[in-house]
């Protein structure tokens, strides 16, 4: 609920002085150092009023009060099968790896690529995170059109998170899928504004 609360505060305020991981803030601030301050995020945007829809779901709730638990009984397992070796490498450096990937989307994204769309912040799609993340680094499709499901518009475009969403769909695990529409996709584009 934390992250989701930040998330949806990064977008209602994206590049501007209440934008909880701004690049405006620099390189390093906007990658990993907002991580670290809580009382930043605070300051900026408040107390995290903006979940409650999750507060009301149990399934959410239950990660939310058992957050802890998760990683430590991975950590149990993975010293159980594999010693200290595994430990290491299953916990420490993926862990790290996997956030300084993830953390380039509020970095990297913000400062290098393409622009397909026009947004009123710095959001660029890159095609070097986007693979790393699975398709999360078409940033720029994510700011104009942040409640689609897909982050790869163009056929060339891969997101492999939309390929999972778009599977568990068909098989009825997921409905609701939200795409955009053609219309907002001509509004946006940015062919339109030359």
């Amino acid at each position: 609920m934390d992250w989701v609360s930040r998330h949806r505060f990064h977008h209602k305020y994206t590049d501007t002085e209440r934008d909880p991981h701004s690049p405006r803030e620099g390189f390093w601030f906007s990658h990993i150092n907002w991580i670290f301050d809580n009382d930043h995020a605070y300051q900026k945007v408040g107390k995290r009023k903006n979940v409650a829809d999750l507060r009301k779901q149990a399934f959410y709730r239950f990660l939310q009060s058992s957050y802890l638990i998760h990683p430590i009984a991975l950590g149990a397992l993975l010293f159980r099968f594999g010693g200290l070796p595994f430990l290491v490498w299953g916990m420490g450096v993926r862990t790290v790896a996997y956030y300084h990937i993830t953390f380039l989307v509020n970095s990297a994204c913000h400062v290098w690529g393409t622009r397909a769309w026009n947004t009123t912040d710095t959001s660029k799609n890159n095609w070097v995170v986007a693979m790393l993340v699975f398709g999360e680094g078409w940033h720029n499709n994510h700011h104009a059109f942040e409640s689609s499901a897909r982050q790869g518009l163009e056929w060339w475009q891969i997101d492999i998170t939309w390929y999972v969403i778009k599977s568990l769909e068909n098989v009825g695990l997921a409905r609701d899928v939200k795409l955009p529409s053609e219309g907002q996709m001509r509004a946006k584009a940015v062919s339109q504004q030359l």
